[in-house]
């Protein structure tokens, strides 16, 4: 079910309807019902995947939290905890998103390197559960916040599972923070008809942005790079620049949207992304793009590797770990790893510059 379908805003404003018709105390079962019926219409089967990460992260996060009660400082039975629900999490987002990458490239490598024995690992036919990076990196953030006392463990199973499966969000982000979304979900809310304003005109914004510009853009764009050989140099320079358009009116538009119809329900969800084609430098871009993404990589990659508390050389390489993940998180394929490293190096770049060289 896209947000621009006429499916979609049918199923919104039943659920808008009844969601201020209910008592408090029932609206998270109807937004429960409604985010994995929304998520269902993908593939119906996919939901008991959704479930699954859902049921791991919630019992991860008790573990977490009784290992801690044990004794005042973080255990190591919680960190293994955390480890735990990490590596069961991201062990389904490698069979279903990286497998087959992964398998083409060892067989790749075979083929170069023609002294190896050759082998012919089998492609897998896997269809790709829609959000799956989303849902997974939500739960895995949940369960590091409760080890790192940001949060306090969510008890209530139904709370928890409309916290790692909220429609809005749940198949184009934000990613959204424990501390941000699940007191909302808890709050009461009463319905105010300036947010209410806010958010229709979000998403009718969010509907420019993805109809009006993207997918007109993506008409070009994409005969152009699904032609290459029939186009001369002015036609790719002028298909790049307009992708570059068409990347940021698509993602922002549905975060836009996703933003929207949460704030009709009285729920704000997290800034995605900040006029980043208006940055001055690429640290500012980071800071500015896919906020809710940047800012995870950040909380649970850069910062535990050691972030820029530590010498110059160790940071640059705390930078290309993150980025090189981040490259590898928006798609299984060399292009992505390749794109990650060069962001990567631009940054250590800038790192290298203001630390060393503008500083003498």
């Amino acid at each position: 079910m896209l947000f621009n379908s006429f499916q979609f805003i049918i199923f919104f404003i039943i659920v808008f309807t009844f969601y201020w018709i209910l008592k408090h105390k029932y609206r998270w079962i109807l937004l429960l019902v409604a985010s994995y019926y929304f998520y269902m219409c993908w593939r119906a089967e996919y939901a008991l995947l959704l479930f699954f990460g859902t049921f791991t992260s919630y019992v991860c996060g008790l573990l977490i939290e009784r290992s801690k009660k044990k004794s005042p400082e973080k255990s190591r039975g919680g960190r293994l905890y955390v480890w735990l629900n990490a590596i069961i999490c991201f062990s389904l987002l490698i069979y279903f998103k990286y497998l087959n990458f992964i398998c083409q490239s060892i067989n790749g490598i075979f083929d170069i390197f023609s002294f190896l024995p050759q082998i012919d690992i089998p492609v897998f036919d896997i269809v790709l559960p829609v959000g799956i990076s989303f849902h997974i990196f939500q739960n895995v953030g949940y369960t590091t916040d409760v080890y790192r006392d940001r949060v306090s463990v969510e008890k209530h199973f139904g709370y928890y599972a409309l916290f790692a499966s909220y429609f809005p969000q749940l198949v184009a982000g934000p990613i959204e923070r424990t501390e941000n979304l699940m007191p909302q979900l808890h709050k009461e809310h009463k319905f105010n008809y300036d947010q209410a304003t806010d958010g229709v005109r979000l998403m009718l914004f969010g509907m420019f942005k993805k109809v009006a510009v993207a997918d007109t853009l993506a008409v070009f764009v994409d005969n152009v790079y699904n032609s290459l050989e029939t186009f001369c140099g002015l036609a790719l320079i002028a298909a790049t620049v307009l992708f570059a358009f068409q990347i940021y009116c698509d993602f922002s538009g549905y975060s836009d949207i996703a933003r929207g119809c949460s704030k009709l329900l009285g729920i704000e969800l997290m800034l995605n992304f900040q006029s980043p084609y208006f940055a001055n430098s690429i640290s500012e871009f980071w800071r500015k793009w896919h906020i809710s993404l940047s800012t995870w990589f950040r909380d649970n990659v850069y910062i535990p590797l050691g972030g820029n508390r530590v010498g110059i050389m160790r940071n640059m390489f705390n930078l290309m770990v993150t980025f090189i993940l981040s490259g590898i998180w928006h798609g299984a394929g060399w292009t992505f790893i390749i794109w990650g490293a060069l962001h990567g190096f631009y940054l250590c770049c800038s790192t290298f510059y203001k630390k060393v060289i503008k500083a003498k």
